[in-house]
């Protein structure tokens, strides 16, 4: 069965949404483990809820946790990582051995890089008066937000809206465009 490792930092919405579509049977995966830099990370309590294994990073030094999170997923029969809500950069180490996708809830390359996440984002986009603002789905390089985009779906912004009202529709087309990507990756490994 396909394997998905997820990497996230809070509350985990998008990672329920994985959870939610593997158990209503829409995608044909498994998630062998969930990680978290964070250990008040409410994506840890998702995954026990659900059975899934966790795994809390102990190093800080971003060298270090690159070396960690390479000896703790070798352990494991990996097709792709996803990160979902996941705020630290990757290693070079974790690049050059694990395919990696991130969601991210903008239309990149606008509102990207350090800092942009979050209603961080959503107040940039309302602030610079936008007429859409969406989500981007792109593989992980060595640097926030600038691998190549695999998808990007638009979220028109409302006369009215505030960050929140925003967020609130650009997570629910993230959800739905992550899985239907993986939808495509579990189907092109066949």
């Amino acid at each position: 069965m396909y394997s998905l490792v997820v990497f996230a930092s809070g509350n985990g919405t998008t990672l329920q949404s994985i959870i939610d579509a593997i158990n209503e049977k829409k995608l044909a995966a498994r998630i062998s483990l969930v990680v978290s830099n964070n250990p008040s990370a409410f994506a840890l309590e998702r995954a026990k809820k659900s059975n899934i294994p966790t795994y809390l990073i102990k190093e800080k030094d971003s060298d270090k946790i690159d070396d960690e999170l390479c000896k703790v997923l070798s352990k494991i029969d990996i097709n792709l990582i996803v990160l979902a809500g996941y705020l630290k950069l990757i290693g070079k180490n974790l690049l050059s051995k694990y395919t990696i996708i991130n969601t991210h809830p903008a239309l990149l390359p606008k509102y990207g890089g350090k800092g942009m996440y979050g209603i961080n984002v959503h107040r940039a986009v309302i602030e610079a008066k936008e007429a859409y603002s969406g989500v981007t789905l792109h593989y992980v390089n060595s640097e926030y937000d600038r691998g190549p985009t695999i998808m990007q779906t638009r979220v028109k912004v409302m006369p009215n809206d505030t960050p929140e009202d925003l967020a609130a529709r650009v997570q629910n087309a993230e959800k739905i465009q992550l899985i239907e990507a993986l939808k495509s990756f579990v189907k092109n490994s066949d």
